[in-house]
């Protein structure tokens, strides 16, 4: 009995000694012997096929199908699917894009847009696809570092979040984008105002390429939030620039501002103290008519913000009320569409981009956003699962088995910097590239080139539609020319009486 023990005892032993060794998979490092249970499971169900048989259907498997993908560009594995489609093509809702039988090669692996550089300010060349926002204190310090690696290696931007700037963010070395929410953190006075000294010192940081201002965001929009007493580290506490030991209040709305001509007074002031860095600001669309009211602040003002990024309802974060997350604001292709034909009607497409996020994961995904009138897209979801996120759906309890969304040191340190840094570039660099042989093959030059008529979708057994009928477009300046404004469809034209550049409540009074 003895010699059994030790034939069974030592192997094990030498099994778990190698596991916290090893770099490449975080599970094994934080859970030696008992974690290749999860992988013993994967080797009986191919990940791939289940990409397929999945993906046509809500919540879980869905995010399962997608995380497979990504993990297979993450980690250099075939991408290939044998069989070909298993998707039900006759079912309402499928999506495609047309091709054409004069395709091209892919001439730009690489598409970019530039945004910023009016009026002799910094501009900045931005990667069709970007890290999400993300904090630190969701995120563990290794996984932000990993991220901001990531982008650094692969060329592309990552946002911060709301909870600042952190050393890891920086020593990650990626190009960053300041994300200011309610709370201020990192620019921030003693009683929680927005400080224009402590923003104008750390906005000089020259890893800082631009700053968005966050209104709400798709999984939570018009929610506040608190960090608990217990979860305000000290570290945390530098960075946020909030006293230690104290519950941190984020509130539902601004402070700094309360009118859309404020806002946009607000962007000018960003826009100086950081010197001429592009400056935009983030939202989830809810009220039509109080977007309009921002575009026209805009003209009033003749403030335009260099770029504007539109999250979808089905956004996510590490933890939301239920209300908020599943039934409050406007999904990203509704948002999107409204947001780009307003900013077309009223004149200002032109002069500003537009960023979309919302489960973008792949290729497609890219196309689709960029026919409703993306400029370039956000992607957090899909960035977590390329660090290895095996959604275990534990980000809001801090012991997150992996190590991503914790604060817990003993998990944190399941991720290795090096190695998830390289898989976060390797999904990015993958995923564009596939984006790019769509254009390709639609027989298109270039990513600005894709439009509404291009994609497809199903909407019943016998009757498919193109995204332009979907999502018709308006006309340049139709909410500017009364006769013009006469042909709209009757809610845009009540959207615009309600609308005003001075009162985001207007059509309440």
């Amino acid at each position: 009995m003895a010699r059994l023990a030790y034939v069974v005892t030592v192997p094990l032993m030498a099994l778990g000694l190698r596991d916290m060794l090893q770099r490449r998979h975080s599970l094994l490092r934080n859970y030696p012997v008992i974690g290749h249970g999860r992988y013993l499971m994967e080797s009986v169900r191919p990940e791939l096929q289940q990409y397929f048989v999945e993906s046509n259907t809500d919540g879980m498997p869905y995010d399962r199908s997608r995380r497979s993908l990504v993990y297979q560009r993450a980690k250099l594995q075939n991408d290939t699917v044998p069989f070909g489609t298993q998707l039900d093509v006759y079912a309402p809702g499928y999506e495609w894009m047309e091709h054409s039988i004069v395709a091209r090669h892919t001439h730009d692996p690489d598409p970019r847009c530039v945004i910023g550089g009016r009026g002799g300010g910094h501009a900045y060349s931005a990667s069709i696809l970007n890290i999400s926002a993300m904090s630190f204190g969701s995120l563990s310090d290794r996984a932000i570092q990993s991220l901001s690696a990531g982008a650094r290696a692969g060329g592309f931007a990552h946002n911060t979040g709301e909870g600042g700037v952190s050393p890891y963010h920086l020593e990650g070395g990626g190009d960053l984008i300041w994300q200011i929410g309610t709370g201020y953190f990192g620019c921030r006075t003693a009683n929680g105002q927005f400080d224009p000294v402590a923003f104008a010192e750390r906005v000089a940081h020259p890893n800082i390429k631009m700053v968005e201002i966050k209104l709400s965001q798709g999984a939570k929009p018009g929610h506040g939030g608190i960090l608990p007493a217990a979860k305000v580290s000290l570290e945390i506490a530098n960075i946020r620039g909030v006293p230690r030991g104290r519950d941190v209040l984020s509130p539902p709305s601004h402070t700094a501002f309360s009118d859309p001509e404020g806002l946009l007074r607000f962007v000018q002031l960003l826009r100086e103290a950081s010197e001429g860095k592009p400056v935009g600001f983030k939202l989830c669309v809810g009220r039509p008519h109080e977007f309009l009211a921002i575009c026209k602040a805009m003209r009033s003002t003749g403030i335009v913000p260099d770029y504007i990024a539109v999250d979808g309802g089905e956004g996510g974060t590490g933890a939301a009320p239920l209300e908020f997350s599943d039934s409050i604001g406007a999904p990203l292709y509704e948002g999107l569409s409204l947001v780009n034909n307003a900013l077309i009607a009223c004149g200002l497409r032109d002069q500003t981009r537009v960023f979309a996020g919302g489960k973008i994961s792949t290729g497609f995904d890219i196309a689709r956003a960029r026919a409703l009138g993306a400029d370039a897209c956000y992607a957090a979801r899909a960035m977590m699962f390329a660090l290895g996120c095996i959604q275990a759906r534990r980000c809001n309890s801090n012991d997150c088995p992996v190590g991503v969304a914790t604060q817990n040191p003993a998990l944190a340190r399941g991720i290795d910097v090096t190695d998830k840094a390289q898989r976060v570039r390797l999904y990015h660099q993958h995923t564009v590239t596939a984006f790019a042989e769509l254009v390709a093959a639609a027989g298109l030059d270039g990513h600005e080139q894709v439009m509404p008529s291009h994609l497809y979708r199903r909407v019943s057994p016998t009757k498919v539609m193109n995204f332009a009928q979907l999502y018709p477009r308006l006309s340049s300046n139709a909410l500017l020319d009364d006769t013009l404004r006469e042909s709209l469809p009757t809610q845009w034209s009540q959207w615009w009486s309600e609308a005003s550049a001075t009162d985001f409540h207007a059509s309440d009074h």
